[in-house]
């Protein structure tokens, strides 16, 4: 608002500058042509005439100028004087001395006198700007006398310019009303325009201090499809994450505290029971320990498991990659797994098609292989059977698992990649599972930039498919 305002008064001030130079130019122009012109023939009769038909001439010239006009000799002293008020007096004016000095061959200016009862025209910006109506403005036009190229004095001649004065006030005062109509105009949309831009900033900015605050769940509506609707969606959006990080943080640390609170309180209802009975039976004392050593196991294999999720998260696990045969790890899970599955009566069947060489870390799909096999085992039924594939799809290597297990209900497949979750609660605690194994595979096989999918059906068991890149 403040730059509109300056704005409008620059135009207005530099509009009626230029008119009010280009009016007064073409007043001088013309004054001192007709000055000049005077001067020429009226220095053709000074000193040839009688004082009284020099001073009819004059007075003639004067009538028709419709100004008043006056001779100064050498010395500045007015010599003639059609209103006959300042003969023999001498005159100050600086626009006579630069002719009798020879300075120039004419001058001009403008001065305030006595309007003897003639006033300029009232403005309504009077009382601010503090002018004087009761003194008009008159414009000094003055050429050299000259006879036979001596000069004998100056002509000088006075007529009023303030019609062009009360024109350009009266201009001025127009322009400024159209320009307070103008900046009340611009201020009363500025207001609303303002208040249209600023409902949107404020909202955000509540928002953002609710949110700051822990009030995930607020949301800002801005409507429309502006800038700020955009970056409101984009507020929301981000509430909404920070919302789901926040729960699942909390989540996280509910399920890791249940973790690893479950083998130390068994560890700690078997420790004590051994202390309490002195004479505890061998074979009892020696389940216990048995026990004991299983929920240490347990223990540790949360720890670590929770240690890899936090590398992964702070990117701090470093793949290790090398050129490898992702064949070869495949088998060297299927056989480290063998005996479990023989354990429980199951068939591991191997499908090899294509070695699948490839630039990654061995380990850490090693670890992906185990982890899913590992699964299929558990959640397959004794007898069952798993099938172990590989080929390769263009420039993917595709690991396919596929058992013939209790399968995973449609509700359930969307979160079984998340941390802690489990479809069956007490299934999955008596296979001793850490709920986090299948959060691992997606992170590592992530790194890689691969994928991992999951199809399956409630008690017609289920299949994951692993893609990797192939260098």
């Amino acid at each position: 608002m403040l730059v509109i305002g300056i704005s409008f008064y620059l135009v207005a001030a530099s509009t009626i500058g230029l008119m009010g130079d280009s009016l007064f130019k073409d007043t001088i122009r013309q004054q001192m042509s007709s000055v000049s012109q005077l001067a020429v023939t009226l220095g053709e009769h000074i000193g040839r005439e009688t004082a009284d038909a020099f001073y009819q001439r004059l007075e003639q010239a004067a009538r028709q100028s419709g100004g008043r006009l006056l001779v100064v000799d050498m010395d500045g002293k007015v010599i003639y004087d059609t209103f006959n008020e300042r003969c023999g007096t001498l005159l100050s004016l600086g626009e006579v001395h630069s002719v009798l000095r020879g300075e120039t061959d004419g001058d001009y200016g403008f001065h305030l006198q006595d309007g003897a009862g003639v006033e300029q025209a009232s403005s309504l910006f009077d009382r601010f700007t503090g002018r004087d109506v009761s003194r008009i403005w008159v414009g000094c036009f003055t050429a050299p006398l000259e006879q036979k190229g001596e000069k004998q004095g100056v002509l000088l001649s006075l007529s009023s310019v303030q019609d062009t004065v009360d024109s350009l006030v009266f201009m001025r005062d127009r322009m400024l009303g159209v320009f307070a109509l103008a900046l009340v105009a611009v201020l009363a949309m500025a207001g609303v325009i303002s208040r249209v831009v600023t409902r949107p900033v404020k909202e955000l900015s509540a928002g953002i201090e609710r949110m700051s605050k822990g009030d995930y769940e607020h949301r800002v509506h801005v409507p429309g499809r502006s800038e700020m609707a955009q970056l409101a969606a984009a507020f929301n959006q981000m509430s909404e994450q920070v919302h789901n990080l926040d729960e699942a943080r909390n989540q996280f640390v509910s399920n890791a505290s249940h973790e690893l609170k479950t083998p130390l309180t068994t560890i700690k209802i078997l420790v004590e029971s051994m202390i309490y009975q002195e004479n505890m039976d061998p074979q009892l004392r020696s389940e216990f320990l048995t026990d004991i050593d299983r929920e240490i196991d347990r223990l540790s294999s949360v720890v670590g498991d929770l240690l890899t999720l936090v590398h992964i998260d702070s990117h701090k696990l470093k793949l290790r990659r090398e050129m490898m045969v992702f064949a070869d790890t495949v088998r060297e899970s299927v056989s480290r797994l063998t005996p479990l599955a023989q354990k429980r009566g199951q068939e591991i069947h191997m499908q090899i098609a294509d070695s699948c060489e490839m630039f990654a870390d061995p380990g850490k799909l090693a670890q992906v292989c185990y982890n899913i096999i590992e699964n299929a085992i558990k959640y397959t039924p004794d007898g069952g059977r798993i099938t172990v594939s590989l080929h390769r799809s263009g420039r993917d290597a595709v690991l396919e698992i596929t058992d013939t297990g209790v399968g995973i209900p449609q509700e359930d497949l969307p979160h079984i990649f998340d941390r802690f979750y489990r479809v069956d609660k007490a299934r999955s605690r008596d296979t001793g599972g850490t709920g986090l194994g299948l959060s691992i595979v997606k992170q590592i096989v992530r790194l890689h930039a691969g994928s991992v999918t999951v199809q399956s059906e409630k008690d017609r068991g289920t299949t994951f498919t692993v893609q990797l890149p192939v260098k």
